[in-house]
């Protein structure tokens, strides 16, 4: 059995997240209490407290999903101390507490680069308005094909920009480009357009001005060599080199996000199991559609927990 530990981006957020591993792990809090007393600020209250709103907004989002996330973890680490992955990925800023997971940053590294990354994608956000859709049922090269097509028109903006699942590709893009986009790809028989709640043209070109401030601010960043192999769902392989990982995150919130890609390469190199730590199920879900034979496990609360360390266990 080889498994892969998962952390899900933004998006994923609800309120109340984290609050049982919280109230049952002394890791899971000690990643609480940590980060509260780093940033000054409460994580408990930001992740427990706050509602749908004030957590949607992306310099809250990232921030808690990393130490709702990274807490899972600890969760996990702390249940079943022999417990090692065969590699660690994320999706979009999943990929910081993987980074953490796998020890290239410790945790409060993380937290200060993602902080980063948040504040530069939310100032350019507003900066650069921009918006993102889900199209559901077309396949890859048919939405490329009509994004290229209005972006060759418009002189816009509008590009896949998450290759999330069979027949579930994100476009971003300017708000116009991704409107003619969105009515197109329905023409061409897209079983849905969903728009996305979002700010910015996450992952898109638009977002190259903030990548080159993250690409510039990772100069003073201490990249370690990973302990567990981290694996880039940017590049769609193994990073093993400090400094190579330094240039593709630095360019991370530029480039699309290559899931699909990246769970069939995963289960390439034999992964049959896939823990998604942090909240919800979104990327369980993602991973039955791609690999229908992959047994999904999760460390979200106390029962996804216990799950997660009976499988396990049963497998030592």
């Amino acid at each position: 059995m080889a498994v892969a530990v998962v952390f899900p981006g933004q998006g994923a957020q609800r309120p109340g997240m984290g609050r049982e591993l919280y109230e049952r792990s002394a890791a899971a809090r000690q990643v609480f209490d940590l980060a509260s007393e780093f940033s000054g600020r409460s994580f408990a209250a930001l992740c427990f407290e706050s509602d749908e709103e004030t957590l949607k907004r992306t310099e809250n989002a990232q921030p808690a999903l990393l130490v709702t996330c990274y807490a899972a973890w600890q969760a996990l680490r702390e249940a079943v101390p022999e417990f090692a992955p065969d590699f660690v990925a994320g999706h979009s800023v999943g990929e910081y507490p993987a980074l953490a997971a796998s020890g290239v940053w410790t945790f409060e590294e993380s937290l200060h680069w993602v902080e980063q990354r948040a504040k530069a994608m939310h100032k350019l956000a507003y900066q650069v308005p921009g918006t993102m859709a889900a199209v559901l049922g077309l396949p890859a090269e048919q939405v490329e094909a009509v994004c290229a097509q209005v972006q060759q028109e418009l002189g816009e903006v509008v590009t896949p920009t998450n290759y999330n699942a069979p027949g579930q590709i994100v476009i971003s893009g300017t708000i116009r480009a991704v409107e003619v986009a969105s009515e197109r790809l329905k023409a061409a028989g897209a079983k849905r357009i969903v728009p996305l709640a979002v700010a910015g043209a996450f992952h898109s070109p638009i977002m190259q001005p903030a990548a080159d401030l993250m690409t510039e601010a990772y100069r003073e960043a201490n990249f370690q060599k990973p302990i567990y192999p981290f694996f880039s769902t940017i590049e769609v392989r193994v990073l093993d080199d400090p400094e190579e990982i330094r240039r593709v995150m630095g360019q991370q919130i530029a480039r699309p996000v290559r899931w699909h890609q990246s769970v069939e390469a995963m289960h390439a190199l034999g992964v049959d199991t896939f823990i998604e730590c942090g909240v919800g199920d979104v990327l369980s879900g993602l991973i039955k559609r791609i690999v229908p034979t992959a047994r999904t496990l999760r460390v979200v609360d106390s029962k996804t927990l216990d799950e997660t360390v009976t499988a396990l266990r049963g497998e030592a």
